[in-house]
């Protein structure tokens, strides 16, 4: 899938290939709604007014308004927070992602496939420098930068913000905590990045 995470100077951050999982525990018709439309720059399924899909307990959907199947709905969007450099973080050789977001995406509550989605995707990116910067934005941040609404609502809603930045030479950070997130219920998941300026 395409992305787009920064270009000119002047031109706004784009968060990168958000994807969205739903896990209903039985089928289900489920309606997803990307809050700031205004913002979105790509998606598939095409997005309108709201995403309106069958969902089934092995997270296999049906889009109702082309009958197609899917396993994920997708969007990129321009990123209304200015993401910086922190205090907090990681400081990852690049050559060590691989572990790194095994171990982290694990304890985001990510299961296997979505994990190895996310690797597969980030993987090349972060390889690409010595070392890299790198803070898992926190739930509030991602809802401030796009709120998602989820009909019949997700007992468990869980989002992964990877933000990022290429380092030459390792910096100093205070090492963020993360937050073990146990998956029950009805469970909807999301993944995407941002490439810091």
């Amino acid at each position: 899938m395409a992305y787009l995470i920064i270009s000119a100077a002047n031109t706004p951050i784009t968060e990168a290939k958000p994807i969205i999982y739903l896990y209903p525990l039985e089928e289900t018709e489920v309606t997803v709604e990307l809050k700031d439309k205004n913002l979105i720059t790509t998606s598939y399924p095409k997005y309108s007014s709201g995403w309106r899909v069958i969902a089934k307990e092995n997270g296999k959907l049906i889009d109702i308004d082309t009958n197609r199947n899917l396993y994920s709905l997708y969007y990129e969007a321009k990123s209304k927070i200015d993401f910086k450099v922190e205090k907090e973080g990681f400081v990852v050789k690049g050559e060590d992602s691989a572990k790194f977001l095994e171990e982290k995406l694990k304890i985001l509550g990510l299961n296997d496939y979505e994990a190895e989605e996310f690797i597969v995707y980030w993987l090349p990116k972060l390889e690409e420098s010595n070392y890299n910067y790198i803070r898992f934005a926190s739930l509030e941040e991602i809802n401030e930068n796009m709120p998602i609404e989820i009909t019949p609502k997700p007992d468990i809603f869980i989002r992964v913000l990877m933000l990022y930045k290429g380092l030459n030479e390792p910096i100093s950070v205070i090492e963020q905590k993360l937050t073990t997130v146990d998956r029950s219920g009805f469970v909807a998941s999301e993944w995407g990045g941002v490439k810091i300026k």
